[in-house]
């Protein structure tokens, strides 16, 4: 009588979209539960996937949810292997674009690496960071030039030849730009050949994506086949949609919440999101029991803003963040709510509300802070500010005054 398969466990199954192969027959290729129990009897931690590539400087809660599950498998015993595609991020990841992305340098893309591993909390406690940095034996950070910059000639061409075009334009981006004749340049066919061999590089195990990786995560499976290795599981996680409630997380659209951002502005932010995303980020975003929260939608989605505030900044930040959000938001400019400061050094007065709200960064233009004034976004210790051409003559007059822009964001004046 064949035995009872092996349920996977709860830490790895929270917020999964998709395993591939989910077979349960109990075989190790082919059964990520029996892969576990094997890693177990055989003592031997399984090598976790994934790869990031800098071409950007900051990480928001968006990105986190792929670091969250890594963490995961790091606190079960597993060796998280964090790839910086400091190699792949010079020719850009194609998908989900629509047109060739523009290629960076060396240096961009090794800045942007150093801030990505500070955010993620390289040199600090790990109670406190996304990754453990400090167990010995959890965490490998590679860089992808380590194997990448010495294939020669003949290996590319090696590598070319495990795929072929009807494969790629199977890719729905790729599928997507040759209908519309929009151009492919033919180092973008490269990419998801060149991430996929990362996986026989470092002999993975379990490779995590988003939703949008499953064909580069494929194609791992497919070059480890290739090479004679041990085909890697592909475990995918959601798309977190962004504050606005309608697309995903995405900087360029100001939906984000920032892993650097401060814990008032943290907390203001997730407090307000709607409705239909509290359960979302409850899953994705916390370890918190869904069923053991509050049914009223105000108070689940405050337990949520206040759980992933104190994931990054602690408890007792997140409980300050939550009174100080209460106490600017119903009116009260309480002078110890700890609120994050502008400073006024660049501003040259006199000056008029739609540029003072550009010149210290709460606005991205002057256009833009026009039109958060009219629209009645914008009050200075609780008083609305109606007209974009008010005019302060001098700092002094603003100096710890509370600059609020919506209900979401608040910067106390300093000279």
């Amino acid at each position: 009588m064949p035995e009872k398969p092996i349920a996977l466990p709860a830490w790895l199954t929270r917020g999964m979209v998709d395993l591939f192969p989910a077979a349960s027959e109990g075989d190790a290729d082919q059964d990520l539960s029996a892969r576990l129990v094997e890693s177990e009897q055989q003592k031997r931690p399984l090598r976790i996937k994934l790869g990031i590539d800098p071409t950007g400087s900051d990480i928001h809660l968006g990105h986190s949810i792929l670091f969250r599950k890594l963490r995961a498998f790091q606190d079960a015993g597993h060796t998280a292997v964090l790839i910086i595609g400091d190699f792949t991020a010079r020719i850009g990841d194609p998908t989900g674009k629509s047109t060739t992305r523009v290629q960076l340098t060396a240096e961009q893309v090794e800045a942007n690496a150093t801030n990505y591993l500070a955010q993620l909390g390289q040199g600090q406690p790990a109670e406190r960071t996304l990754l453990d940095f400090s167990t010995p034996g959890r965490l490998e950070v590679r860089r992808n030039s380590e194997w990448l910059e010495g294939l020669d000639l003949p290996q590319v061409i090696g590598l070319l030849g495990t795929a072929t075009v009807g494969q790629m334009l199977a890719k729905e981006d790729f599928g997507n730009r040759y209908g519309s004749g929009t151009p492919i340049a033919l180092h973008e066919f490269l990419y998801p050949l060149l991430q996929g061999y990362d996986s026989v590089a470092v002999e993975s195990d379990v490779e995590l994506g988003g939703t949008d990786q499953k064909f580069n995560v494929a194609m791992g499976r497919d070059l480890q086949r290739h090479f004679k290795q041990r085909p890697q599981f592909g475990l995918l996680m959601p798309i977190l949609v962004g504050l606005d409630g309608v697309q995903k997380m995405s900087k360029s659209l100001g939906n984000t919440v920032g892993l650097n951002e401060d814990p008032l502005s943290t907390y203001s932010k997730l407090e307000k999101i709607p409705d239909d995303l509290v359960n979302s980020y409850l899953t994705l975003l916390t370890d918190l029991d869904l069923k053991a929260l509050p049914s009223n939608p105000r108070e689940r989605q405050k337990a949520m803003a206040l759980a992933v505030t104190a994931s990054r900044h602690g408890m007792d930040a997140a409980v300050a963040a939550q009174s100080d959000a209460a106490t600017l938001v119903g009116g009260s400019q309480d002078a110890a709510a700890e609120v994050p400061e502008a400073s006024l050094a660049a501003v040259n007065f006199p000056a008029k509300a739609f540029y003072l709200l550009s010149a210290i960064g709460l606005c991205a233009s002057s256009s833009e802070a026009r039109r958060q004034i009219k629209g009645g976004a914008v009050r200075l210790d609780g008083e609305k500010i109606v007209d974009p051409n008010l005019e302060f003559s001098a700092a002094a007059l603003l100096s710890g005054k509370v600059l609020q822009l919506g209900k979401k964001t608040f910067r106390r004046l300093k000279p």
